[in-house]
């Protein structure tokens, strides 16, 4: 059965990783839906998120085909209730008349977008959230002329602290949980 996953990889900020790590991806035939590079805390150290739908009986060979990767530090997958995530949009909406402008800025506001920036004739509206909350904003601005729209890939944190915080101060090479171990830490703060 199919499960949406998203996978964060740790790895040294190094020339050509992201190819490597995405060749894994395209020999298996799978379709990313969403892949954001980031920095992290650490100095150094990078922080891929992507999101697959993936059958959940094959997700643990597919961890340890990326964690094989020279450069990756520690790979881990979580499922959507185990990770805060969103994205950001921006939208470039017509704005031909003073009225126009009302009612576009009305749906920014009534939807929690705030207006980016503004010239004579257009305005750029900035919404982040959930993929479900852009598409609707997207779709109620599209009557008014979206004339550009951009959306981010997901970026997530791991809602378990307790895991996530051992996890992290085992940064060294050598004490690196894997993704089974980090699994298996427990939820209730005791290790």
């Amino acid at each position: 059965m199919k499960r949406r996953y998203t996978i964060i990889v740790f790895t040294e900020n190094n020339f050509g990783l992201l190819n490597r790590i995405t060749i894994i991806f395209s020999r298996r035939r799978i379709n990313i839906e969403s892949l954001t590079v980031s920095e992290t805390e650490r100095k150094g150290v990078s922080r891929f998120t992507i999101v697959i739908d993936y059958d959940e009986t094959k997700i643990q060979k597919l961890i340890q085909q990326i964690r094989k990767i020279i450069g990756v530090l520690v790979v881990f997958h979580n499922e959507d209730d185990q990770v805060f995530f969103g994205q950001i949009a921006y939208f470039k909406v017509i704005t031909s008349s003073f009225e126009e402008r009302e009612k576009v800025m009305e749906i920014a506001h009534r939807h929690q977008a705030k207006i980016a920036f503004s010239a004579g004739d257009y305005v750029v509206i900035e919404k982040t959230g959930k993929e479900e909350d852009i598409s609707t904003t997207l779709h109620l601005l599209e009557p008014h002329g979206v004339v550009e729209y951009c959306k981010s890939g997901r970026i997530a944190i791991v809602k378990d602290q307790h895991r996530f915080s051992k996890y992290a101060k085992n940064m060294d090479p050598e004490g690196w949980y894997s993704d089974e171990e980090f699994h298996e830490l427990p939820l209730n703060g005791k290790h």
